[in-house]
């Protein structure tokens, strides 16, 4: 019984016993009219229903169906041919072939819900091919079939039919309820989630400016060489731990809402550069090479520069993680130029262990990775190359894969991308000299050990800096001093960043400011410019990218 649903149980049940009456009813009926040979085979049907509804309540209720349908539509076809057809007592069969979508189950059951139905339609034709002289020629008088069967014969159509039609009704308002209901749970827990992801965006990328940070700063203070393998070693570190932040984040927001792009005129020569400075300490503790075969004529494009890089840092540092001699090489050529587009080609290639090819397909799964060795020995989520696969399949490209074991692998994909007018190019993150000598700058920060960190950070930069604890204290701190700048932290005691920037707007529109946010989500950065700021700087915070930032909202010439 534990296959069937009480509701279903119930129907069959409560039918049986509704038919029984009906029966009962009709008994008489043909009784009163001298119809007695009809009043027997109606009178047999009874015990038949009442078995229905017994068999059905001890859980067999396969047999109790088929109990039911057979009787009830010979029964109807019995009966109608008695009563002639003037009687119209074959519109019950109508019921009957709606009965079996009630009766059985579309998914396990399919089989019954198309012989059932067959079953009425075939002894309706065979009434009216029989001219009603199916099962008897002994017919009721015209007149009083006409007279008072064919008002029983409609009224008892319409209270079977009605009861099917209220039954499909609330089971549909129920089953639309049920999705409705579903929906908001789904509804509120992705938002739980979003919101907790937020919380824990915050509570570790707060921490972690202050380790990547004070690593900067500890690395511009002449270091002894032991002292800078040191603070080496505690940055590498940090960024370790934001790359595995940054994956968990992504991958979040891939599944919930897709991946956003926001593509902006890039130098791809320049993003390639940047990843052999980034990754070059780490080949070279390892003893391998990372070589670069850029395409040097590659012009100015429109491209997610952000997502291109976490793409190819992705690739790269797998690559790396799992080269133990060799080399480890990134290649970007021009395929084709054509009238306001380029085609280009990126391949990294590395002379690794490789990937067996039954594993060529699963290593694009989530938190999947080549051998059940692979993360005791290397580590990692196994987030990093489906995050490439999503952040290319947004951008309209496929990673195709190439790897034979002890040789190595070869990744490589085409993207298609439209060529950019002289924009200013949004990758320079390398040290420059600035002239931001007396600007005063507002830093908005509730802990004290970012504030530490921000103001030593600043003021190496011969900036002037003041702080205020919460929003609130910014808002009066802006009413009553001039700042060229802002930096404005999100989640504050007292109030928070977003209603601390709306309130400055009230009384100052030019005063630039920008969010120190610690989450990567986008309905954040929207709110961040809804709330009237200037923009946003991640935590934690490369230096250079911060001054970049900056003397961009200052509306100062870039310094060369």
């Amino acid at each position: 019984m534990s296959e069937f649903s009480k509701r279903r149980v119930n129907i069959v049940y409560k039918l049986s016993l509704l038919t029984m009456i009906i029966s009962v009813l009709w008994f008489f009926l043909a009784r009163s009219s001298e119809l007695f040979e009809l009043s027997n085979y109606i009178g047999v049907t009874v015990p038949f229903f009442v078995l229905s509804a017994v068999i059905s309540k001890r859980g067999n209720l396969t047999l109790a169906r088929f109990i039911y349908l057979i009787v009830f539509n010979l029964s109807v076809a019995v009966t109608s041919s008695f009563i002639g057809k003037a009687g119209s007592v074959e519109f019950i069969l109508m019921f009957a072939m709606g009965l079996p979508f009630l009766f059985f189950s579309f998914r396990r059951e399919r089989l019954y819900i198309l012989i059932f139905p067959s079953l009425s339609m075939a002894l309706w034709s065979l009434l009216y091919a029989t001219d009603f002289n199916l099962f008897t020629t002994t017919k009721l008088d015209e007149l009083m079939a006409g007279r008072y069967v064919y008002p029983i014969s409609i009224l008892t159509t319409s209270i079977f039919t009605t009861y099917q039609l209220v039954f499909f009704s609330v089971i549909n308002l129920q089953f639309f309820s049920r999705i409705h209901s579903e929906r908001e749970k789904a509804i509120e827990a992705s938002n739980a989630k979003s919101k907790f992801l937020t919380m824990m965006s915050h509570e570790i990328r707060t921490p972690l400016n202050a380790i990547t940070g004070l690593s900067h700063i500890l690395g511009d203070t002449n270091p002894r060489e032991d002292q800078r393998e040191n603070i080496e070693a505690l940055n590498y570190s940090g960024k370790i731990l934001l790359n595995l932040l940054n994956n968990v984040l992504d991958f979040s927001k891939m599944e919930s809402s897709g991946i956003q792009l926001n593509p902006i005129p890039a130098d791809i020569k320049a993003a390639a550069r940047q990843m052999k400075q980034i990754h070059g300490p780490a080949c070279l503790k390892k003893g391998i090479s990372l070589e670069l075969e850029i395409d040097e004529e590659l012009p100015s494009v429109w491209l997610d520069i952000d997502r291109f890089n976490q793409a190819i840092n992705n690739l790269v540092s797998n690559a790396i993680k799992f080269t133990e001699k060799g080399s480890v090489t990134l290649k970007i050529k021009k395929q084709e130029e054509k009238t306001g587009s380029i085609h280009v080609r990126i391949e990294v290639i590395d002379t690794g262990f490789g990937i067996a090819q039954e594993q060529l397909e699963t290593i694009w799964e989530p938190f999947t990775q080549a051998s059940t060795s692979t993360d005791r020995f290397y580590g990692g989520t196994g987030l990093g190359l489906p995050i490439v696969k999503s952040v290319l399949e947004a951008m309209d490209s496929t990673v195709k894969i190439e790897s034979d074991v002890g040789i190595g692998s070869r990744f490589y994909f085409d993207l298609e991308l439209k060529l950019a007018s002289d924009g200013r190019l949004d990758y320079d993150t390398e040290k420059k000299e600035r002239n931001l000598k007396g600007r005063r700058i507002l830093l908005v920060e509730d802990n004290k050990i970012n504030i530490m960190v921000c103001k030593q950070v600043l003021e190496k930069a011969n900036l002037v800096v003041d702080v205020a604890f919460d929003g609130l204290m910014a808002v009066n701190m802006v009413r009553k001093n001039i700042y060229d700048v802002v930096l404005m932290d999100i989640q504050m005691p007292v109030m928070d960043g977003y209603t601390s920037a709306m309130e400055i707007r009230k009384f100052n529109t030019t005063v630039p400011i920008l969010a120190l946010s610690a989450s990567v989500f986008l309905e954040v950065k929207d709110k961040i410019l809804q709330s009237g700021m200037n923009g946003f700087v991640f935590k934690p915070f490369n230096p250079e990218e911060l001054f970049n930032r900056i003397e961009e909202v200052m509306d100062m010439p870039m310094a060369s």
